[in-house]
């Protein structure tokens, strides 16, 4: 007597599993322009190394005791690796929710909740990296009939959620239409991507917009990657379509370690520590009105094809993106002088804090190149409260712990230019020919400062331009050499060379900083 007839029934509900919403509703997911749960994962992780979990999970119907009708769960999950290294992956099958009624985790019914809270389990209790593949809303008012009740809304996993983030990455990838609790989630990482013109996110969708507000709006202009990626900051990264997504998330990984308690990865790296660059020696221009283009500057000074940019399009003056210096992960720092000559406005500081976070947490040294010519001023910035986020901001880098060095390429002004660095501690700094700093740029300062006897003056433009004069023949950064208010001043060439010997140095001060977690709430 063998267990035969149970194993056959095993693989029938596994292939019924695996048919998901069925062939219509796969077709329409295609149809859709977007991939079914499965594939996605496929696509994701490295080829046969999905072990799911819960596959039998959802609900059966049944004729005189024997299995008839068979409708899976709508989320998938389970362990996986990328790039050799495991991960927990959960993913929403939009295909299975019309029939699930009820809220969950990632568009999931109430039986999927339950594995979307063990894939977090998974993640916690693993120390594992945690994927996130979002497709779906949560609530759904069908549930309310199934239960025969009403229910008061609450959340018992973001606890676990807030645990998890202070512990080991967590990516969401939002991949289709997102609302509710799910959105939520899209929010609640370390990293976000969504697909251009696929995918949208928001507290609630159309439907409920128009008949709350009597608005009637299509779904991309509520939500769409114009609004988040490139306006609010909610996601990160935009994606060309899930592929590139799923690039964006193996990439991203390969910066971090998988949990608090290791190091970042180090890779091998070909391209000379000691490589000396002559287009840096002209890269700043001598005219300092004029900007530069800070990525190519980046892209010369870090390993070749290393760097990975998040959050390009929002809080466009800041520039937020990991590199490596002879193999090693680092988070790179830079001001973009083409986007408000580079000033920090409320979204360049939020977006400053959170990558701040993000490396302090994870223990990457971070690198800042310093043109920062102050906090943005007018109107708009105040209403803005470019000043309360300003000042988050810095609180992020005076709270950092991790090694960190500055490298003043430009300008150094004000109090946002005195948040280069905590200034409190040690820190390896350097700077450039080019360096200028002071609490106000002259141009602007004169006139604030010498106003009285400007105005008394018979010509006033030439009294303004006598005193600019006075003034600028002190700005050179080797006055500030003399007096060690600059640690060092640099040829540019020599920046790769000076970087990769501090980054070999910094990553021998990081044992003992592992194990340290950081809290998250502040940050989301």
């Amino acid at each position: 007597m063998t267990w035969e007839p149970e194993l056959q029934e095993l693989e029938q509900r596994r292939q019924l599993a695996y048919r998901m919403g069925g062939e219509e509703r796969v077709r329409q997911q295609h149809k859709n322009g977007k991939l079914t749960v499965r594939e996605r994962i496929d696509g994701l992780v490295d080829a046969g190394s999905f072990r799911e979990q819960g596959v039998l999970a959802g609900s059966g119907v049944y004729e005189h005791g024997r299995l008839k009708e068979f409708r899976s769960a709508n989320t998938v999950i389970g362990l996986a690796k990328v790039d050799g290294r495991r991960v927990v992956v959960s993913g929403a099958d939009y295909t299975a929710r019309p029939a699930s009624g009820g809220a969950g985790v990632g568009g999931a019914g109430r039986q999927a909740g339950n594995k979307g809270l063990h894939a977090q389990q998974m993640s916690l209790e693993m120390k594992l990296p945690m994927i996130r593949l979002i497709d779906g809303f949560g609530a759904d008012i069908r549930a309310v009939q199934g239960m025969g009740r009403t229910y008061l809304p609450g959340n018992t996993t973001w606890g676990m959620v807030l645990e998890m983030m202070s512990q080991v990455p967590v990516i969401s990838a939002a991949l289709g239409s997102v609302a509710g609790l799910p959105a939520a989630e899209v929010a609640a990482c370390h990293f976000a991507v969504m697909v251009k013109d696929v995918s949208q996110v928001f507290a609630a969708g159309p439907p409920v917009v128009e008949r709350a507000l009597g608005l009637r709006i299509h779904k991309e202009e509520l939500g769409g990657y114009r609004v988040h990626a490139r306006g609010s900051g909610l996601v990160d990264n935009e994606a060309e379509d899930e592929p590139d997504a799923f690039r964006q998330i193996r990439a991203f990984l390969s910066y971090l370690p998988s949990n608090v308690y290791t190091l970042p990865p180090v890779r091998e790296s070909d391209d000379p520590p000691d490589r000396r660059e002559p287009e840096l020696l002209s890269i700043i221009p001598r005219d300092r009105n004029r900007p530069y283009d800070v990525r190519r500057m980046l892209d010369l000074i870090g390993d070749r094809g290393s760097a990975f940019e998040m959050g390009r399009y929002y809080g466009g003056s800041q520039v937020t993106m990991f590199a490596r210096f002879a193999g090693r992960p680092v988070g790179v720092l830079a001001n973009d002088p083409l986007v408000h000559g580079g000033a920090m406005d409320a979204d360049a500081a939020q977006k400053l804090e959170k990558f701040v976070n993000l490396c302090d947490s994870f223990h990457l040294p971070v690198v800042n190149f310093s043109d920062q010519p102050g906090f943005m001023i007018g109107r708009a910035a105040e209403a803005a409260g470019t000043l309360k986020q300003g000042m988050r901001g810095l609180a992020a880098v005076y709270s950092a712990t991790i090694p960190w060095a500055s490298v003043v390429v430009r300008r150094v002004y004000g109090v946002a230019g005195g948040g280069q660095q905590n200034h409190a501690r040690f820190n390896f700094r350097v700077a450039w020919p080019s360096g200028e700093w002071g609490s106000l740029p002259i141009e602007g300062g004169v006139q604030a400062a010498y106003r009285r006897e400007i105005e008394a003056s018979d010509d006033p433009a030439a009294a303004r331009r006598e005193v600019e004069e006075r003034l600028v023949a002190m700005r050179s950064p080797f006055t500030a050499a003399e007096a060690f208010n600059i640690e060092d001043i640099i040829d540019p060439r020599e920046t790769r060379p000076v970087l990769c010997e501090w980054v070999e140095a910094a990553y021998d001060q990081l044992p003992p900083m592992l194990g340290r977690r950081s809290r998250w709430l502040a940050a989301l």
